[in-house]
């Protein structure tokens, strides 16, 4: 190893067993670099190797695995006496972290638990997240990644990605190559402006890539050296962030304008300059009027993905067709009216229009938009607002009388579907629930908005309601409810079914593109894994712990899909796809080394 280490440092570069005595201090090493003599005005170099042994070894999250190393690893990677005689399992590590992590009281303290984890042990975090997928997922996703993000300040210990400041304007290309992974093939981007349904974070928003990519590694089995999380932060118009001492970003106003696309447009340069055509960029949680641009602009230059948009319409899409296995119809068929017409209700209803094109053949998209009406803060958006409506929500503007308010919707329109994308809790009230049941056997119900708290209604009260009779789904996790001797489990229509595996899908084959036939064919195999069991259950998505299944079924999807549209630059294709996509899948299980 010592032999080794001198390559490294170069011919001649002396080894500490060289070393006469008066090179060391007590029985240790001189200090070569002056660091312990160095007072804290003065600068010192941070020296490292980048092969790690010994005591780097145990510090090194990638290769870490604590007590876990074996005798013989012990003995030739130097780590006799820097670990406890025991040697143990992955399995009982694994037991052990799941106990201390269900002693704590509060979610926030197993996120940080969870996320400490995930700084010391790699492998061991992504096992550990993967076995008991049901349980974390709401620890280190929604709802708890929400809080995390309006107290990451606070929280805040050691970078988990890369944050791009104004600060850093002309440099961007510069601050990517300080990233130390070169081979990276996916990225989620924030600009923290709308993170989950709490508004602005500014550059707290980070705890939301850092959480994606969890996932994608996790549930979608990419793996984590090849994920970036990035922050972009222009600024905070949150002036409680702003006059908070714990605050890690900018304390400014943000950026608007041409300053703030210029910004972003340097970004998008350097990430295809540094990564090449094929890395996905996945932007998340950005505020409407930059979402829908940055997605037109650079859907056409860059491998570019949404999942505000894209991802929460195509696990929508899979949990509406699921659905009519058990209410019957078409898409067609139905009627649908959202409250919340931003970045995630426009996107859905786009994208079942699509379908309901797709379905009904020779049908114009602008036929099938007539069946799917959206309530905004002002009401029902009809022809007679066209002119002042934002341009992504012009497509919805059909002919109709001004209605004010949900609940007067709810009477004209009479839909069979409500889907609520809104970010505000409580908007689904009593009136209304038992409005759309008076007129449907089995309304579907929708409540999508993050975290728990922004939920336009809960369980209990959609089930009690509807007197047991709706199909209902929401976008934070709920507990089953019992009513009239039943027991409802609702399901969650969360993006981490579809993101994951339509990253796999795109990197496995190598597509350069995203096209709106891949998340139609994302929703396809969603919809395909829910089980009779399921809906005997009143569940119209699969349980969580398949996800890697699912995953893998979902990835092959797209990646057909892909290939068919000449999207496909990985050749030859795989004759199996989903064996190939399994086969592709990051595994967690400890490496044994030399």
């Amino acid at each position: 190893m010592e032999s080794t280490m001198k390559e490294i440092r170069g011919v001649g570069a002396p080894c500490v067993l060289d070393m006469d005595d008066a090179a060391t201090v007590g029985g240790g090493v001189e200090d070569t670099y002056g660091e312990d003599r160095a007072t804290e005005e003065q600068f010192v170099t941070p020296w490292t190797v980048s092969v790690a042994s010994g005591y780097n070894l145990l510090r090194d999250p990638r290769y870490n695995k604590g007590l876990a190393f074996t005798e013989k690893e012990r003995e030739t990677h130097y780590l006799r006496g820097l670990l406890p005689p025991a040697v143990t399992s992955q399995e009982l590590q694994e037991r052990k972290i799941m106990h201390n992590i269900r002693q704590y009281q509060l979610p926030l303290q197993r996120y940080m638990a969870m996320m400490d984890l995930q700084e010391r042990n790699e492998r061991l975090f992504y096992k550990l997240l993967i076995d008991n997928v049901e349980e974390l997922l709401p620890i280190v996703y929604t709802p708890t990644v929400g809080e995390a993000c309006q107290k990451y300040g606070s929280i805040y210990s050691r970078p988990q990605g890369l944050y791009i400041s104004l600060k850093e304007k002309g440099k961007i290309l510069e601050v990517l190559k300080n990233w130390p992974e070169r081979s990276i093939q996916v990225i989620v981007v924030t600009d923290g402006e709308r993170i989950l349904g709490l508004g602005d974070l500014g550059c707290q928003g980070m705890g939301i890539p850092v959480g994606k990519l969890s996932l994608y590694t996790a549930l979608g089995g990419v793996r984590p050296s090849a994920c970036l999380p990035i922050t972009l932060d222009v600024g905070t118009n949150n002036e409680e962030l702003l006059n908070d001492e714990f605050y890690i970003g900018l304390r400014q106003k943000r950026a608007t304008g041409q300053e703030y696309a210029d910004f972003l447009h340097e970004f998008m340069a350097a990430v295809k300059q540094n990564y090449g055509e094929k890395v996905l960029i996945q932007f998340e949680d950005f505020a409407n009027h930059n979402a829908f641009d940055l997605l037109a602009r650079y859907g056409t230059t860059h491998l570019v993905f949404n999942d505000d948009i894209q991802g929460t319409a195509s696990v929508v899409l899979a949990g509406l067709v699921a659905a009519l296995k058990l209410v019957g119809g078409t898409l067609a068929e139905h009627t649908y009216l959202f409250l919340g017409a931003g970045e995630a209700g426009t996107g859905i209803a786009e994208l079942i229009a699509l379908e309901m094109s797709r379905q009904v053949t020779k049908t114009p998209i602008d036929e099938c938009r007539k069946k799917i009406w959206l309530v905004d803060s002002k009401g029902l958006i009809v022809s007679a607002r066209k002119e002042s409506l934002q341009h992504f929500k012009k497509p919805w503007a059909h002919e109709h009388e001004h209605v004010r308010n949900l609940l007067d919707a709810v009477n004209a329109i009479k839909p069979t579907v409500l889907i609520g994308t809104s970010g505000k809790g409580q908007t689904f009230t009593q009136e209304v629930v038992e409005a759309i049941s008076s007129f449907n056997e089995m309304p579907i119900i929708l409540a999508l908005s993050n975290p728990t708290s922004q939920a336009e209604c809960t369980a209990e009260q959609a089930y009690t309601w509807s007197k047991g009779r709706a199909v209902f789904a929401t976008g934070s996790p709920f507990d089953p409810v019992e009513y009239n001797g039943k027991i409802h489990v609702p399901g969650q229509a969360n993006n981490a079914y579809i993101f994951p595996g339509f990253g796999l899908g795109v990197v496995m084959s190598g597509a350069i593109r995203v096209h709106d036939d891949m998340l139609l064919a994302a929703s396809e195999a969603l919809a395909q894994q829910v089980t009779q069991e399921n809906f005997d259950k009143g569940l119209i998505y699969p349980p969580f712990s398949n996800i890697r299944k699912i995953s893998a079924h979902i990835a092959a999807n797209v990646a057909a899909k892909a290939y068919e549209l000449g999207l496909a630059s990985r050749r030859p294709r795989p004759k199996d796809l989903v064996k190939y996509a399994e086969s592709c899948m990051y595994s967690p299980i400890y490496r044994n080394y030399r």
